[in-house]
């Protein structure tokens, strides 16, 4: 008879943000995965629980997957576990989770702290819908275009950045959004739990002043779109379209995300910025 995947979620920072049905997994499975088992032993400890870990990260997870499913499928009982938070999401754990679908292996989900949510709920900008993020890539092209494709997504969005690149990733969000509100929420749970509610400029000003230390959510408030009056004319829609390029859009594309918005054909708009 096939074991279980259980997918558990685990402490963002605060060892006590565990849930008792968390606790409860660990003890009983027969073996863990983990993304940095120096880091899961230390929660464990925590615990007293006492389980072979099972190393599980970016570089290995490929490696490693169907000796993992090959196990499950034999009867073994499995949790996959992240460093902090919610395994699988923007994690190698995902790559496991579709290898049981395929496979037709039973997956649970021990639900805990998601630094995302967390991050959102205290950020001071609209809950009602956000877009989850994930990290920036660091190959330029990547991550532009993501940018690029989120400038105009009305959601909150949510991002997780490394010390180290922060302040990039503020200088590039300034250049692609503009100068929207941001919450920065560092080191959540921790010690020295951080949130700073300023704007693009503001938190770039800060952290050239102060060096970023510390594990970084970055909730960035959605475009909004600028009121159109009936009356607007082509002038008003050609400085529309003249914002979109600055935001990274290519001009045919702005002229066409300002027609839409304006009621004018793109082809005027566009006509219009070349004989200026």
């Amino acid at each position: 008879m096939s074991g279980i995947l259980y997918v558990v979620g685990t402490p963002i920072g605060n060892m006590s943000d565990i849930t008792y049905r968390a606790v409860e997994i660990l003890s009983s499975v027969d073996f863990i995965c983990a993304e940095d088992t120096r880091v899961t032993v230390k929660l464990l400890n925590y615990y007293n629980i006492k389980k072979p870990l099972v190393s599980y990260h970016e570089h290995s997870a490929r490696q490693v997957s169907e000796n993992i499913i090959t196990r499950i499928e034999q009867g073994e009982n499995c949790a996959v576990v992240t460093d902090a938070g919610m395994p699988c999401i923007s994690d190698p754990g995902e790559d496991l989770v579709k290898l049981c679908a395929e496979r037709g292996v039973r997956t649970e989900v021990v639900p805990g702290p998601t630094a995302a949510a967390s991050a959102v709920a205290v950020s001071g900008l609209s809950t009602s819908r956000f877009s989850f993020e994930g990290f920036l890539s660091v190959t330029k092209k990547q991550r532009f275009a993501h940018l690029k494709s989120a400038a105009l997504d009305t959601h909150t969005l949510v991002f997780y950045e490394a010390p180290h690149k922060l302040l990039d990733t503020l200088n590039d969000m300034l250049a692609y959004f503009g100068n929207r509100r941001i919450s920065i929420c560092r080191e959540l749970t921790k010690i020295h739990d951080e949130i700073i509610r300023t704007d693009i400029e503001g938190a770039i000003a800060h952290f050239e002043e102060i060096q970023p230390r510390g594990e970084f959510v970055l909730v960035v408030e959605g475009y909004e779109p600028p009121e159109i009056s009936e009356e607007i004319n082509i002038e008003e829609a050609a400085a529309q379209a003249r914002k979109f390029a600055e935001q990274g859009m290519k001009l045919s594309e702005a002229c066409k995300e300002a027609a839409k918005l304006t009621g004018y054909k793109k082809s005027e708009i566009y006509s219009f910025i070349l004989n200026e």
